[in-house]
This record gives C-alpha cells, structure tokens and sequence, in this order.
C-alpha cells in the first residue's frame, strides 16, 4: 500500500513538471529543442534573452574555408549564414552536424540552385540563429591589412581577406584548457563558470581577440586585474582576468583606447579572489576568457548577461595567433607584425569618445 501511494506520488509529480514545461513553452517564443530564449522589451521590440552556442570548431573550420574560398567567384558564400541553417537544421546541438550537410548546402547555393532566401523561407528561426550567430561571429572575418616578411627578409604590407581575429595567447607560448565552462565556482558565493580558462606561465602575452575599445580596466575581487573589451558593433565584450600581478596590462591602456585585434593587452597572472587589491589568490597561473553577448544594453552589468561557452571558438582561432616581441628596456611587450583592421581604422578617424560619470561612450559623426 505504501509502496503504491509513492508510486502514484511520483506520477502526480512527473505530470506537474511536464504541466509546468509545457506551459513555459507556451508562452515563451522558446523551443526546448532549439538554443535561443527571445523576449520583449515591453514597448514591442524582440531582443534575444539567452543563447547557448554550441557551433563545433570543425563546423566553424568548414563553413570558414567555404567562405574564403568563394570570394574570387560570382557567388559569395557567407560562413555565418550557412552555420545559422545548420544550427536551425540541428536545433542548435552541433554534435549532429556532418560535413556532407554542409557541402550540399554550399553546392546548393554555387549552382544557383538555391538562394540564402529560398532555403530559409520556411525556417521559423532561421532569423533568430543568424543574429545570435552574428553576434558572437560578427567580428572575426573581413578584410585588413597586415605585413609581412618578404623575399629579403623586410616587411611588407598586404590586403587579406580571411580571419582577423587572434588567439587570447600570444604565439609560441604554451597553455592548456578544457571546456570548463559552467563548472561550479564558490569564492564569494556559489556561482557557475562563465568564462574559458587557459592555463599557462605568468607574463605571457595575453593579445586581444577582436578590434575594439576598453569599457573596463582595474581590479575586481574575482577576476583580479582583468580588461573588458567591447567591440565596435557593441555585441560583443571580452573579459581577460586573473591578469598578472604589480605588471597586468600594457602601460599606454586606459578606458577608452581603442585597439586592434592582436595587439598585446596585459600578461597572464593569478590575480583574483580576494577584497584586496592587487593579491595572487588563484593557485593556478591562467587567463579566464569570457565572451559576453550584448542584444540589448540591459543585459550588461546585470542579471540577464548572456555569457557563452569558448571552447570551440578557442579551438577555431588556434590556426591565428599572434607573434609578439619583448622590449629590454621598457619591458613591453609588442606584435612583430602590424595589423590593420578597417573597422578600427574607421573609428579611429571618425568617432568621438566621451568617458563621463563612469559611462564610456563612442558618437560617430559621419
């Protein structure tokens, strides 16, 4: 008789988690199967709330050489597009995807048998993947010019089109990471992993990934000295902590500097966990990552950020990394080989910066 009521106890109870479920789903524009939550801003404006990127580096692989590969042709394929069908295909979970999916989407598209238009038509949240695809993507393929070493052994310069953004380690320097995003983390208070550690020596070069401006620069008490980059476009902001003690950033940085993909930020440390300024209370040297993704500015500095896993983008950047140099006297650390990013460059000549009442803000004028 006991054993029966508890029987009928758990079934109540399975069928109120399910009642619950469905009624989430209902009146939510979410999909349990799908990996982007949308919502309202009250005055009629989506915005997405919450996104789990689950692209696979050999997904980003593939759909990026079809990219590149296509520019010298009539029909231009685009890699974020063709990730944002796949993962509406897929309902986001990259661990269905077969290169034999995309190599006929891509045929599709070359012959003109098909238009970006025509395959999405009917894909309810094709729009949705594509700008949170976008959003973490955005700013990392393009055109830009960069030098390189010549046939004397000089440098010169040359207009590329291809990856432009770098690994967070700067080239030759060793590290180690696994995907450890979402672990559990209890200084302070219990509290999930938001961020990609890399596992290195202190002082390495730390470079910034992405073209951007510095939104924020100092000490926090969890991540210790660390640097936040926002990218131009403003969907992105790039969190490097645990930076290294009493030397953690390049000396020239300050909120609002612009810099460009590549360039040397600060050195690796274990600053962090601690009220105390300036303290090494993490036991193993690393550079914490972490990627934020930015649809509305609510989402900043609050209880809805949208932090996502970087493993897979940390595989995928690998094959760029940045060379740096150490400069004896200052004890500074540079690229060897300049970069250009037009999308930098743009903001650089066409943009006033105003850093007033702790807000730091761009104004374009043209």
């Amino acid at each position: 008789m006991v054993r029966s009521f508890k029987t009928k106890h758990i079934i109540l109870t399975e069928l109120i988690l399910l009642l619950a479920l469905f009624s989430f789903n209902l009146f939510h524009n979410y999909d349990r199967n799908e990996a982007i939550y949308v919502t309202s801003d009250g005055n009629g404006k989506d915005y997405i709330k919450w996104v789990n990127f689950d692209v696979s580096s050999k997904a980003m692989d593939d759909a990026y050489e079809y990219d590149v590969a296509s520019q010298q042709s009539d029909v231009k394929i685009n890699w974020i597009e063709i990730l944002a069908i796949l993962g509406n295909k897929y309902g986001g979970d990259f661990s269905r995807y077969k290169r034999k999916n995309m190599e006929d989407l891509v045929d599709k598209l070359k012959s003109k048998e098909a238009s970006i238009a025509s395959l999405t038509e009917d894909m309810k949240y094709y729009s949705y993947y594509y700008k949170a695809y976008e959003a973490v993507l955005g700013g990392m393929v393009g055109t830009y010019k960069i030098e390189v070493t010549d046939e004397s052994g000089g440098k010169v310069w040359e207009q590329r089109y291809g990856l432009k953004s770098f690994l967070p380690i700067a080239k030759y320097y060793p590290f180690s990471h696994f995907d450890d995003f979402g672990v559990s983390r209890s200084y302070g208070f219990r509290r999930k992993h938001l961020g990609h550690d890399m596992m290195g020596q202190v002082g390495t070069p730390i470079v910034a990934v992405e073209s951007g401006y510095v939104e924020a620069l100092g000490w926090n008490q969890y991540g210790g000295w660390r640097i936040g980059i926002r990218s131009f476009d403003q969907k992105r902001y790039y969190y490097y902590a645990h930076l290294r003690q009493n030397f953690p950033y390049r000396k020239a940085l300050e909120v609002g500097s612009i810099v460009q993909a590549g360039d040397v930020i600060g050195y690796l440390g274990r600053t962090g966990y601690s009220s105390n300024e300036n303290a090494n209370n993490i036991r193993t040297p690393h550079l914490h990552f972490g990627m934020q993704l930015i649809f509305d500015e609510s989402q900043k500095e609050s209880n809805n950020e949208i932090w996502i896993d970087c493993y897979d983008i940390i595989q995928f950047l690998y094959q760029n990394r940045c060379e740096t140099v150490k400069n004896q006297e200052t004890k500074e650390y540079s690229r060897v080989f300049q970069f250009v990013d037009p999308i930098a460059e743009h903001y650089i000549n066409h943009s006033i910066y105003q850093y007033k009442d702790d807000e730091f803000n761009i104004h374009i004028y043209d």
